[in-house]
């Protein structure tokens, strides 16, 4: 179960967050060092608008997931609060949110604002996933807050009824942060494509349809994406 797995990974010296054995150790980050750097502290979470049960929570007393209350602002504060207690100085953290649904691009207003709350609240990073296919990226005051990074290798390929979402279009998320201010210097999106359980680089028809969604879905938050010659995307964003 659960516990077997957090031994197995700390057996192999995987870094983990998101899950424990009680709550507090759900709560602690994978601590990753960036030398000469700091250290990046990426904290995991779950919203029950993905589907995760109540009952999966992680409690004083039981193993679980870290499941946050709501998207509400309050718990917005309170989580940023939890995170700042565990940083030092020069560290950047990152939050990783399973939440949403699994297709469909439409962002809810609440996830949106619990994004923006976080940074403003100090957070770097927020790792947006559940859907099987890419979403809006925002660049907010200068940070970086993918709401839906897809599939990067999943057992869900060649589920049918969901082929206009091209769930077997992954991206690889490449991106530079300077290290002081946690400010987004550059992203580039390498675009891959899932099959027979592997991956391998999407042909550059699909990389344009990459790009061309990403435009479409990116005006709302002022992001666009360009073409290189290698079919990667850059990601172009209105600085504040």
């Amino acid at each position: 179960g659960l516990s077997e797995t957090l031994r197995t990974l700390d057996a192999v010296d995987i870094a983990r967050a998101g899950a424990g054995n009680d709550a507090e150790e759900a709560m602690q980050p994978a601590v990753l060092s960036m030398p000469g750097k700091g250290r990046l502290l990426l904290f995991s979470f779950g919203s029950k608008s993905s589907g995760i049960p109540e009952d999966w929570k992680a409690t004083g007393i039981s193993p679980g997931v870290n499941l946050l209350d709501d998207l509400s602002e309050a718990t917005a504060n309170r989580t940023a609060a939890q995170m700042r207690a565990h940083q030092q100085r020069g560290d950047m953290m990152v939050a990783s949110i399973h939440w949403g649904s699994n297709w469909g691009y439409e962002i809810p207003r609440d996830q949106i604002a619990f994004a923006h709350r976080l940074i403003d609240e100090g957070i770097a990073i927020v790792h947006g996933h559940s859907s099987h296919h890419v979403k809006a990226i925002e660049v907010f005051k200068g940070r970086l807050i993918l709401y839906g990074c897809g599939d990067f290798l999943t057992d869900y390929e060649g589920i049918s009824g969901y082929e206009e979402f091209r769930g077997d279009l992954a991206l690889m998320y490449l991106v530079d942060v300077d290290s002081a201010s946690g400010e987004l210097i550059n992203a580039r999106l390498v675009p891959m494509q899932m099959r027979r359980f592997r991956l391998e680089r999407a042909s550059a028809t699909d990389a344009g349809w990459l790009s061309k969604l990403l435009n479409q879905l990116g005006k709302r938050f002022a992001t666009q994406t360009c073409l290189d010659g290698e079919n990667n995307l850059s990601l172009h964003w209105q600085t504040e």
